[in-house]
């Protein structure tokens, strides 16, 4: 009886084989989802196909309001998009925050001038500049102070904005991050709008060069 449940349980496992074994990957192995070749590529290339854009309030106050309205005059000069405030036609927003902070610079400053001298009698005239009659020494002195300090404080202005372009799909096509104390001739919130239109320009121009077919 024995031989016979021996039998029995050797054919069960003889046709009912054991399933493969799936290999387990090693403790800290990462997997990653596919990413392109080159993404940066990729995104910038998406800026060639920006038409019309739409510019969005910035948070930040009323101050972000000034600039934002910078932002538009210098994008609107600039030629490279059309500027719309119809929102639902244009093919990417321009959002993000803008500050501008007053604060005060101030500078402190101080010149001094001293010298010092004295008048005494000594009690031998060894190594002194004069010899009184009975022979001591004469020491003379004279003590002059002037100090004179200032101090200037001046109203300053510096400006920070962050924008990125955002197309109709919700993805960032383009950003950048500026700030400014402002120039000579210019405004720091001028300035960072120029400064914003500057990057876009160079990296729409950076843009056509990717997508320009290479000469072999």
């Amino acid at each position: 009886m024995w031989l016979a449940l021996a039998f029995i349980a050797f054919a069960s496992a003889a046709e009912d084989p054991k399933p493969a074994a799936h290999p387990i990957p090693a403790s800290g192995t990462a997997y990653t989802a596919a990413v392109p070749a080159n993404v940066e590529e990729e995104t910038l290339g998406q800026l060639l196909t920006i038409r019309r854009v739409f510019v969005d309030r910035l948070s930040g106050g009323d101050t972000a309001t000034q600039i934002r309205d910078m932002i538009v005059a210098a994008m609107q000069g600039a030629k490279l998009f059309l500027i719309t405030e119809n929102q639902d036609r244009a093919d990417a927003v321009l959002r993000g925050s803008a500050e501008d902070l007053v604060f005060t610079d101030e500078h402190s400053s101080s010149d001094s001038i001293h010298a010092n001298a004295n008048f005494g009698l000594g009690g031998s005239g060894v190594n002194g500049t004069r010899t009184s009659r009975d022979g001591r020494s004469i020491r003379q002195g004279v003590g002059v102070g002037e100090s004179e300090s200032s101090r200037s404080s001046e109203r300053r202005h510096e400006a920070t904005a962050a924008v990125r372009l955002v197309n109709k799909d919700g993805d960032v096509v383009w950003s950048t991050t500026q700030e400014s104390l402002g120039g000579k001739f210019r405004g720091s919130g001028a300035d960072v709008a120029d400064k914003i239109m500057k990057k876009l320009l160079e990296d729409y121009a950076r843009a056509k060069k990717l997508k320009q077919p290479s000469v072999e």
